[in-house]
């Protein structure tokens, strides 16, 4: 069956950096879109970036841009989520999804990362 397993979260403080890994497994994952959304505590979930299958497209929301890169590599059914200068605004549950039609259509367990002094 599809799964989809993120880690690489935890507390880390403002300005620092993290890397979010998702390991995909019971799909092709050579030809599946994939993306990252966040849940922070007590807002609505929200779209963070995504990648086409190819990995040549990528998109972000605005409040990433220019501090996260997503990334793939198929070979090993992975995806990544590499988040520099992080803020408290980033604290959230973070979920790998696999993108059908430009949406969310598969979430992960979701992992926290929390940005604190």
């Amino acid at each position: 069956q599809v799964q989809l397993v993120e880690s690489g979260g935890g507390l880390v403080q403002p300005g620092g950096s993290l890397n979010l890994s998702c390991a995909a497994s019971g799909i092709i994952f050579s030809i599946t879109d994939m993306g990252w959304y966040r849940q922070a505590p007590g807002k609505q979930r929200e779209w963070v970036a995504s990648i086409m299958s190819t990995g040549t497209l990528r998109k972000y929301s605005d409040s990433v841009k220019g501090r996260f890169t997503i990334s793939r590599d198929n070979a090993k059914k992975m995806v990544y989520l590499q988040m520099n200068r992080l803020t408290s605004e980033d604290t959230a549950v973070y979920y790998c999804t696999i993108v059908r039609r430009g949406s969310p259509d598969f979430w992960g367990q979701g992992t926290q990362v929390t940005v604190s002094s």
